[in-house]
Formats: structure tokens, C-alpha cells, sequence
């Protein structure tokens, strides 16, 4: 007896060295949990996704394990932060897509089957980067072998899966992915064809006891409901939800161009508010990334913010050498004055007549072609200032710092580029005026009509800038007014 106990005893104390030691050298001891909810990356890009996907699980109040396959188009960084936010993180290489004719979005799709050579779990529940949950689905654990949901009648969708992993069922597919037609060209059309008879299969009941299951064959695959993997992009299409959407368990945001990390896609998909939501929740699990945030995109904000600024400034400034600080400052007081004038006499204003004994220059008359060509400048401009800024503005910022980056932004770039044209036609309009017929006058009036023209030419200038500091101003005022009142994204929801 006093053996035994002392054997006890030295396996005891060995087995607390090994543990002791294997943590000491960072061995993470094996996950006791035998099901998981698994997710794909392939980049950075879809991090983010993960991060609110993950939680969004965790709010669920899960103990099960949260994997993240990940391949080698994830960057050491960005592997660390799923770290810190509580996925398992597992590398894996890329399957190829036999597919030649697919769309660029697709190359790399087949690795999800992968999921069924995860063999350390019984069972998992694959939900794309860019899925929500937004109710407990822990029920579906329950399905026998194979679970999605069915879309467009016949064909399934494999944003959201429920496998019983098998190395039987994973060398099945290895063997049939150059023969299956694959109708999207890549892992959804596949899985469609591998299970041709999935139209048919019986819809999956979370509410059937255990004992029932149990007396009954296992059936091969079941269909979930939408509840399971609500489409927020024939949501967008259709302008409705086929159901209540308060009965939602996991929404997944499936047009391509309009993800939910986007920050134009807010204000164009109502479900967007619900994920922008869980992600003001995320936690800073990595320095400076609380609520969803980029180090790199916050370097990049606050430079695009300075931009519209620094831009004025320098405008003001070149005016103010080149008009001289005196003359400009007391312009400018004669225009604020000139205005106080016109809203104090309801908008009617005295002009001096111009004398009828001033010559006409021809060459003064402005071309009928430049109305015409004004506008066209001036829509272009438009066009292309929103372009350079929807282009240069991150992407996946807040909703509402989007906004108003490509707001000003775009304001700042049109007063840049259309400026530049009322520039270029101003020198023109006065190179035109100087070389007119003006030596018939005599010298004293030749002088006093430059002496005028420099003044007017001041006063333009003058004007043009005055004129541009206003509306730099109120593009600035204009957004600032829902934070002003107190309005938030919340209250848009």
C-alpha cells in the first residue's frame, strides 16, 4: 500500500513538471472542447470581419473553441491580434481552385473544405468573415452530418456550415474537385454539386428531443433555415427581409463590393448599422485597435483631416502676398461692409453706372462657347474630386469618419481643380483686355483706366478668395451639425 502511494505520489510530481515545463517553453495545453466554430482568411482584409464575427460569438456567452485557419496572405500582425481576441489560430496552405474560367475572388475559395480535415472536433460550424451572430446558434451543434442553407431554390450558400469533420469524407472530395462542375467556379458550387440531393433534404429541427434523434438514422445532410444565414444582400435587393427579422440568428453580408467593414456600405444597407454596432464593442486587444481601429488607418486619417486645412492656408496666404496685407485687409473689410448693406436694404444695391463714354474693347466680349464649357469643367471636377476621395480615404474607418473625410475632401480637391479653371479663364479674359485697341486714348486716361483695372483685378481676387474661405468654412460647419445636436449612429439605426 505504501508503494502504491508513493508511485501516486512521483507520477503526480512528474506530471506537474512536464506541465510546468511545457509552459515555460509557451506549449499551449490541447483545447478539451470537441466542437468549434470556425472561420477562413486569406488576407488582412477580412480581419476585421473575423474580429466582430468572433465577437459576436463570444457575446453569445459559448464556451466553445473559436478557429481561425488562416494562409500565408495574413500578416504576423494581424494573426496576433486574432490571438489577443480569443481565436485559435491554425495556418494552413492554400487548396488550389481547378476552375480556370472564375472570378478573381475566387482563387483561393476551395481551401474551406479543409474544415472537414479538422478531425480534433466532432463537430464545427464554419460562418464566413463576414457573418454575424446575433442570437445563441449553439442548437445547431445539433445537426447529424451536414447542414446549410438553401438559396435560389436549388443551390446552397456556404457562408454559414455545419460538419462533422471526416478524413473519409475530405479524400472523397480531394478526389472529385477536377471532375464536379462548379457553377460559381469556386467552394459553393462544388459543395452544390458533391450534394446534388441537398434540395431534397429535410429542414434541420433544433427542437427535436435527443431520444428521438437518437432512435432515428442519422439522415446525411439537412437544410437550415434563413434564420441561420440571413442574406443582407437580397435583403438590400428586394428592399425587404422575408422574415422578421427580430428572429435573426446570423446575418451574412454577401454582395461582393458592398462588405460591412466598407464604411459607404452604412449608409446604403440597413443591417450594416447591427455589425458597426458590435464593432464599437470590440475590445483594444492589441494598442490601438479598441473599436475596431487601424494604427496604420489612423495615421492615414489624421493626415487626409490636415489635408483640406493645410490647403487653405496656403491659398490664403499666396492671396495675401500677392494682393499685398493692407490693400487685402481693407477689401475685404469693404466687402463684409458691402454685404452688411445688401441685408439691411432686403437685397436691393445702388451700383454706379459704368460712363458710355468708355470705349468697348471687342476682344472683351466673353465667348458663347465658355458657359457651355464652364459646366462641363465644372461636373468633371466634381466627378473626379469624389472619385480621388472615395479613393483615398480608407476604407474600412467608421461610417461616419468616411463621411465626412470624403466630404471635405472632395470640397477641397473641386475648390483645387475648378478654381484653377476660373484662373486659367481669368488670365485669358485679361490677356485679351490688354491686347484691344487702347492706344487711341489718350495718356492720362490710358493711365487712370490701369490705375482702375489694377483695382478691379484686386477686388476679384479678393472676392475669389472671400467667396472660397466662406465655403471651405461651411463645408466644415455642415457635418459638424448632427454632433452639434447630439444626433449619433444609434439614433439612425
Amino acid at each position: 500500500m505504501k508503494l502504491t502511494k508513493l508511485i501516486s505520489v512521483l507520477f503526480l510530481v512528474a506530471l506537474i513538471a512536464i506541465q510546468s515545463k511545457a509552459a515555460a517553453l509557451g506549449i499551449e495545453p490541447q483545447s478539451s472542447s470537441k466542437q468549434a466554430y470556425v472561420t477562413l482568411l486569406f488576407g488582412d482584409e477580412y480581419v476585421l470581419g473575423a474580429r466582430v464575427l468572433g465577437k459576436s460569438i463570444r457575446d453569445t456567452g459559448t464556451t466553445k473553441d473559436m478557429v481561425a485557419l488562416v494562409t500565408n496572405g495574413v500578416s504576423d500582425y494581424s494573426k496576433e491580434l486574432l490571438k489577443a481576441d480569443g481565436w485559435i489560430v491554425e495556418p494552413t496552405s492554400l487548396l488550389k481552385n481547378p476552375n480556370q474560367a472564375r472570378a478573381k475572388r475566387y482563387w483561393g475559395v476551395y481551401t474551406k473544405l479543409k474544415i472537414y480535415n479538422m478531425t480534433t472536433y466532432n463537430k464545427v460550424v464554419y460562418l464566413d468573415a463576414d457573418t454575424i451572430v446575433v442570437k445563441n446558434i449553439e442548437e445547431v451543434f445539433k445537426c447529424q452530418k451536414f447542414c446549410a442553407n438553401l438559396k435560389h431554390s436549388e443551390r446552397m450558400n456556404a457562408g454559414v456550415l455545419v460538419v462533422e469533420p471526416s478524413d473519409a469524407v475530405f479524400k472523397d472530395m480531394l478526389s472529385k474537385v477536377d471532375t464536379l462542375y462548379s457553377y460559381t467556379g469556386g467552394d459553393q458550387g462544388f459543395l452544390t454539386s458533391y450534394y446534388s440531393n441537398f434540395p431534397n433534404a429535410q429542414l434541420f429541427d433544433p427542437n427535436i428531443p435527443e431520444e428521438v434523434m437518437k432512435s432515428r438514422p442519422a439522415p446525411q445532410m439537412e437544410r437550415l433555415s434563413i434564420l441561420y444565414n440571413a442574406d443582407a444582400g437580397l435583403s438590400f435587393i428586394n428592399n425587404k427581409w422575408k422574415v422578421d427579422k427580430s428572429d435573426f440568428r446570423v446575418i451574412h453580408y454577401t454582395i461582393g463590393p458592398f462588405k460591412p467593414w466598407d464604411w459607404w456600405t452604412y449608409w446604403l444597407m440597413e443591417p450594416v448599422g447591427v455589425w458597426q454596432n458590435i464593432r464599437e464593442q470590440l475590445d483594444e486587444s492589441l494598442p490601438g485597435t479598441g473599436g475596431g481601429k487601424n494604427p496604420n488607418d489612423e495615421l492615414r486619417v489624421k493626415f487626409l483631416s490636415l489635408f483640406p486645412v493645410c490647403a487653405l492656408l496656403f491659398c490664403f496666404y499666396r492671396a495675401f502676398r500677392q494682393i499685398g496685407g493692407l490693400h487685402f485687409k481693407t477689401s475685404l473689410f469693404n466687402k463684409i461692409r458691402h454685404l452688411y448693406h445688401i441685408l439691411g436694404s432686403s437685397g436691393t444695391v445702388a451700383y454706379t453706372s459704368v460712363s458710355s463714354s468708355t470705349t468697348t474693347n471687342p476682344n472683351s466680349e466673353v465667348p458663347a462657347y465658355l458657359s457651355a464649357v464652364s459646366v462641363f469643367v465644372c461636373l468633371t471636377s466634381f466627378v473626379v474630386s469624389l472619385a480621388i476621395s472615395i479613393s483615398i480615404v480608407p476604407r474600412q474607418v467608421t461610417p461616419w469618419t468616411g463621411l465626412l473625410l470624403t466630404y471635405e475632401l472632395t470640397f477641397t480637391i473641386f475648390f483645387l481643380l475648378f478654381g484653377a479653371f476660373l484662373h486659367l479663364v481669368y488670365q485669358w479674359g485679361k490677356t485679351a483686355n490688354q491686347s484691344g485697341p487702347i492706344a487711341s486714348r489718350t495718356d492720362s486716361f490710358d493711365y487712370d483706366s490701369r490705375k482702375g483695372y489694377q483695382r478691379q483685378a484686386s477686388s476679384c481676387d479678393i472676392v475669389t478668395w472671400s467667396y472660397g474661405l466662406g465655403m471651405v468654412l461651411l463645408s466644415v460647419a455642415v457635418p459638424s451639425v448632427p454632433y452639434i445636436f447630439g444626433i449619433t449612429d444609434r439614433l439612425w439605426m
